[in-house]
């Protein structure tokens, strides 16, 4: 897959990262010190944002105004949360528990509350002030305002104060040891204490199934037929390789995959490897050839029929990519295509989008040319920052203050299952996608031909969700500026992982759909809001959907049999999602 000179210039650099020169070689150093992160433009961005600041007097004004005021108001209000003079909005649980209503902890979380709005405040925009230095200086001083909050610390969250009194103590050792231990076993590459207590193939992912195909990137899997006959078209699950692909099937109960089944169909999940060091060279269109080309391919020869393709995530993306390809072509390998959480057009792309510029991406270049590898944890911590009040901090505090190891429920231990990503490849998916957005801008070059999503063919089904800031469903229904194809939006609530775990039953799911016919004109967002809500899992509207463009049912594909350079079939959920 080609981009510009520069990002070709770039991923030169990874492949050549094995024997760096001493300046490159400091360079890695310091990138690593930092996690990847290059503190040139966040201090150049404070810089800034100081200086726009103090040539405004008036904001400055504002800003003693706004505290003096809200001084005097938390000395006046009363404990009781309804009269607080400052009310942490709806989704703000720091300061929910009861022990938060007495003096003087109802000062401290008011305070607290104060102090994020005059920095939001502070950081409003400014003649001379770049929009991306004020996203990224109110970002950075939101978190640290999070982190130094009374709920984070053991001497002025209630909570953490009873429950010490109540247990002379033992709750403050018991985090003590368990931060002693979990830093242990990250030492040893094993997951935290309670995170490994299910077990993949036996607790999640245990779906019957064959692994009937394993190259150098993925394993395929095919499933076991669960009704006497199925539809012709398979259905092929793309998911992301940031993680592991069982997030797709979880338990039995939470299991698309079994879902997919029940309702008649033939399904194959892409099960991607977890790459070392070795694969530093991989690139993002070995991932698109030797995954996601190569499994429709098997798909297709299996069952002899165009494939129903579904991509989740970034593995939403890469299917657009290869979608788009075939469309250019005017290949008819596949009936349509499911984009579930993916972004396809990064224009709006939420908030990591606002924050990452050139310089952050050759930082992390720097840092993942020592390693040749992003490790997951750094990719899990750069997206619970951006919610680090609902993500982070509660479950520090949680597990290490209040001594508090309950054993991770299925999707925690999914989320804890992370995995690397190959240094060249993420580089050219954070400049193409991220920064450059070329797939959206037809400017994206593969197999010699210039592919956009101009060029997606085949049925579209795409769907978003209400709280995801991974993918904003506003930025994933952008996809309706550029498709002019036949396709369906749905809007669920939940955010990147719960919106697509979602089986019928689901309490408090509900939806939103609209269509569009090939040809009609530009649905906007408030097309999609103002559609009705629809109560129940969007999993039977969907599994309906793929079925009106499926042929009758017919006898299912023929026993699952080894292909290419695999010896023998081996059961699912295959080698690949056991590495670490």
């Amino acid at each position: 897959m080609a981009f510009d000179a520069s990002s070709q210039e770039a991923a030169d650099k990874v492949a050549d990262s094995q024997s760096p020169t001493w300046p490159e070689a400091l360079r890695q150093a310091l990138a690593c010190a930092t996690g990847g992160v290059d503190p040139a433009p966040t201090m150049a961005a404070f810089s800034n944002w100081a200086q726009q600041v103090c040539q405004h007097s008036e904001r400055l004004g504002e800003l003693g105004a706004a505290l003096a005021r809200g001084a005097a108001a938390i000395a006046t209000a009363p404990s009781a949360r309804s009269h607080w003079a400052f009310q942490p909005d709806r989704d703000d649980k720091r300061f929910a528990g009861a022990g938060w209503e007495a003096p003087p902890f109802s000062a401290l979380a008011q305070t607290q509350l104060l102090l994020e709005r005059l920095w939001r405040t502070g950081c409003a925009p400014l003649p001379g002030l770049a929009e991306q230095d004020r996203r990224r200086v109110e970002h950075l001083g939101l978190l640290s305002l999070g982190a130094m909050s009374p709920s984070n610390q053991p001497w002025t969250n209630p909570e953490v104060l009873a429950a010490a009194a109540r247990s002379g103590g033992r709750t403050l050792l018991d985090g003590a040891a368990l931060w002693l231990e979990d830093a242990g076993r990250l030492l040893d590459g094993k997951p935290l204490a309670g995170e490994d207590v299910l077990k993949v193939g036996k607790d999640l992912a245990a779906t019957p199934g064959k692994v009937v195909f394993r190259n150098r990137l993925m394993e395929l899997i095919q499933y076991d037929p669960a009704t006497p006959s199925v539809r012709p078209e398979p259905v092929l699950l793309v998911p992301a390789w940031i993680m592991k692909f069982y997030i797709l099937d979880l338990t039995p109960e939470t299991s698309l995959v079994r879902h997919l089944l029940e309702q008649g169909f033939s399904v194959f999940a892409i099960s991607w490897r977890n790459p070392s060091a070795d694969d530093r060279e991989l690139a993002l269109d070995d991932y698109r050839r030797e995954g996601v080309e190569t499994a429709i391919a098997l798909a297709r020869s299996i069952c002899g029929a165009p494939v129903h393709a579904v991509g989740y995530c970034l593995g939403g993306t890469l299917l657009a990519i290869e979608a788009a390809r075939r469309g250019r072509i005017g290949d008819p390998a596949l009936a349509s295509v499911s984009l579930l959480a993916a972004q396809t057009d990064f224009e709006e792309a939420g908030d990591y989008r606002k924050l990452l510029t050139q310089a952050d991406v050759a930082a992390l270049e720097a840092a993942m040319q020592a390693h040749g590898v992003l490790q997951g944890w750094q990719m899990a911590l750069s997206f619970y920052g951006l919610r680090a009040n609902d993500m982070l901090w509660p479950r520090i505090v949680n597990r290490y203050l209040k001594g508090e190891a309950a054993a991770a429920g299925p999707l925690e231990t999914w989320l804890a299952d992370t995995t690397r990503m190959p240094a060249r490849m993420h580089a050219e998916y954070l400049r193409g996608c991220y920064l450059e957005n070329r797939l959206a801008r037809g400017e994206m070059i593969v197999d010699g031909g210039q592919i956009g999503l101009k060029d997606l063919r085949a049925p579209l089904f795409v769907l978003g969700a209400e709280l995801d800031h991974i993918a904003p469903w506003r930025s994933v229904q952008r996809l309706e500026l550029h498709a002019s194809g036949e396709r369906t939006f749905v809007l669920t609530g939940g955010g990147h992982n719960t919106s697509v775990v979602s089986p019928p039953g689901k309490p408090k799911a509900y939806y939103r759909i609209v269509t569009a016919a090939a040809g009609s004109p530009y649905m906007p967002p408030q097309a999609v809001e103002s559609a009705p809500r629809q109560e129940g899992s969007w999993w039977p509207a969907w599994t309906g959907w793929l079925a009106d463009r499926s042929g009758p049912a017919t006898r299912p594909p023929a026993k699952a049999r080894p292909l290419g350079c695999l010896a023998e079939v081996e059961a699912a959920p295959g080698r690949y999602v056991m590495e670490r």
